[in-house]
């Protein structure tokens, strides 16, 4: 006996979904919008020369770490000096990195009191925020420049680099996230607000 599969007709009795109710996306729509975010041009206009610095070193740490495992795990054979580099290699993403951040304000903040304050203390408060995290990372740059004067010359421990190599990194992510924070500082104060005032106007419009 053969039988034969048969698509049910839509139930028109059925009741409509009540007005207000969420609209259920189907699997077509998905695919859709999938096509249509491919097909937009991608823009890179919203990265600096720190971000691209920062994927570089982070690429290398990730070949150092895939080194160490291989040759532990696989060769039993550990070369040793994979992993001290990719610790300096994440020392570097960290504090290059850390300059994208300030650039697009991304740092942990508190912004609850800001909802409860007039438009002018907020600015007050603000602004004095700007300008003591401005200068807090202006003195940890000299704090670092005396660190490397310090111990500068101390060499690694698998490898005969000098370790100065890291400090330097370190300092350059400092001067970069002080620079970085004086641009954002006198970019609030001609825009006339920060993203602790308004953050939502500095969400990422939906593509």
């Amino acid at each position: 006996m053969e039988m034969r599969s048969q698509a049910l007709p839509p139930d028109r009795d059925a009741p409509s979904p009540p007005a207000g109710a969420p609209h259920m996306t189907s699997v077509e729509e998905i695919v859709q919008s999938f096509e249509e975010a491919d097909a937009q041009p991608v823009d890179l206009s919203g990265y600096a020369t720190e971000d691209w610095f920062t994927v570089g070193l982070f690429w290398v740490m990730t070949i150092l770490v895939f080194l160490q495992f291989f040759t532990r795990y696989v060769m039993n054979d550990s070369l040793a000096w994979t992993e001290e580099l990719a610790t300096y290699c994440l020392i570097g993403v960290v504090f290059i990195g850390a300059s994208m951040c300030v650039r697009k304000s991304r740092h942990i903040q508190v912004d609850l009191i800001y909802r409860y304050l007039p438009h002018g203390p907020a600015r007050v408060l603000s602004t004095l925020v700007d300008v003591l995290r401005t200068a807090f990372l202006g003195y940890a740059c000299w704090l670092v420049w005396k660190f490397i004067g310090i111990v500068g010359d101390e060499p690694m421990t698998t490898i005969e680099w000098n370790k100065g190599h890291v400090y330097w990194i370190a300092l350059a992510g400092f001067v970069l996230m002080f620079g970085r924070s004086l641009q954002v500082t006198v970019q609030n104060w001609r825009r006339g607000y920060s993203i602790l005032e308004r953050p939502a106007a500095f969400e990422a419009p939906d593509n």
